[in-house]
């Protein structure tokens, strides 16, 4: 049965933040080796560096050299870096961010063999981890372009809540000039079917906030609302998806009507980013949505400020390994049922008669 589990990849992240203390953390948990076998891309000397820092001297990876050695009852990690790597606690450095790039290639082939099924990312620093090899704002975009997606959707996730952004990591002021209605429309079918396939939500409701403040006013403080959103969300609804909204974004994180919903599409970043850390910083997990592969990673970044002082919550990064197994057996779950859908029983048949008259 071991055999059998789910094999989930996990990058180290930037080793000068808090990845490696929430990994560790994570992983001394016992019950951790029922759910998957765990493979970290990293560097032993780091992680052993960090197993002091968060007293977990008794917890020990097992190193290997490919994922396909990985001991399905042990934490398995696979050095991807120089031996001689230097850990500057709480510092942006050019090792640091060569060593997460290096963690998310070799993850990221492993992906595309299918040595692992799933990738959980600690978080990175977004600056020093640019380079000739990498020239993206953030995971999302790179793991859509490495996957052929077109476009993927950056969807936040807690037990209570949803949000999906329309335009994710671009400057606001190119926010109002890249919506549009194909866009928004596009966003709205890709969360929706991420909703169904990957989070097993039938019917998905999906809550849609305006741009401008008071969702326009009618005009008065924007007109985005009536030429771009409220078109997207009428051709959402003939197209059979329950699209709703648009909706003032300060009321609606105000009131209970986000519990009314299965998700909500944000126009921009920080509106739905904001409220959302607000409401479920430490158990947020941040979900890819639209691409082949399964991908998550907690909703925090590397907290350089906190680093090596054995602060850092696991919460996040643990719900981000909780919801890599669970989406990939979900989406399993999904296909098969697409491919092989239950038979019509004879109540069905004799609705069906009498409905085609």
């Amino acid at each position: 049965m071991a055999d059998n589990k789910i094999k989930v990849g996990i990058t180290q992240g930037d080793i000068n933040g808090i990845g490696y203390e929430v990994i560790i953390k994570t992983l001394m948990e016992p019950h951790i080796a029922e759910l998957c076998t765990p493979v970290v891309y990293g560097s032993p000397k780091v992680a052993a560096f960090y197993r002091k820092v968060v007293n977990a001297e008794n917890f020990n990876f097992n190193i290997i050299r490919t994922a396909e050695e990985a001991n399905p009852k042990r934490a398995n990690i696979i050095n991807v870096m120089d031996d001689e790597v230097k850990v500057d606690i709480g510092k942006s450095t050019d090792v640091a961010g060569k060593g997460a790039l290096a963690a998310l290639k070799a993850a990221v082939q492993d992906l595309k063999d299918g040595k692992i099924q799933a990738l959980v990312t600690a978080p990175f620093n977004k600056e020093n981890v640019q380079s000739s090899e990498y020239h993206f704002p953030g995971h999302t975009e790179f793991l859509a372009e490495t996957f052929g997606a077109k476009e993927a959707i950056m969807l936040l996730v807690s037990d209570r809540l949803r949000v999906g952004v329309a335009t994710g990591h671009i400057p606001l002021s190119k926010v109002a000039q890249t919506l549009s209605k194909d866009l928004i429309l596009r966003k709205l079918k890709q969360l929706n079917n991420t909703l169904k396939e990957d989070f097993q939500i039938r019917r998905p409701r999906i809550a849609v906030l305006g741009l401008n403040p008071h969702s326009g006013d009618g005009g008065l403080l924007g007109e985005e609302e009536k030429n771009i959103i409220i078109p997207a969300v009428e051709e959402a609804i003939k197209g059979g998806l329950l699209a709703f909204g648009p909706y003032a974004a300060d009321g609606f994180f105000g009131s209970n009507n986000v519990l009314k919903f299965d998700a909500v599409l944000a126009m921009y970043h920080d509106q739905g980013l904001a409220p959302f850390k607000t409401m479920a910083f430490e158990s947020g997990v941040n979900y890819t949505g639209g691409l082949s592969i399964i991908r998550t990673s907690p909703a925090h970044g590397t907290a350089y400020d906190i680093a090596g002082k054995d602060t850092a919550s696991p919460d996040s990064f643990r719900a981000a390994l909780y919801m890599a197994c669970d989406a990939y057996k979900n989406r399993k779950e999904y296909a098969e049922l697409t491919k092989n859908p239950l038979p019509l029983s004879k109540t069905d048949n004799e609705q069906r008669t009498t409905h085609n008259g």
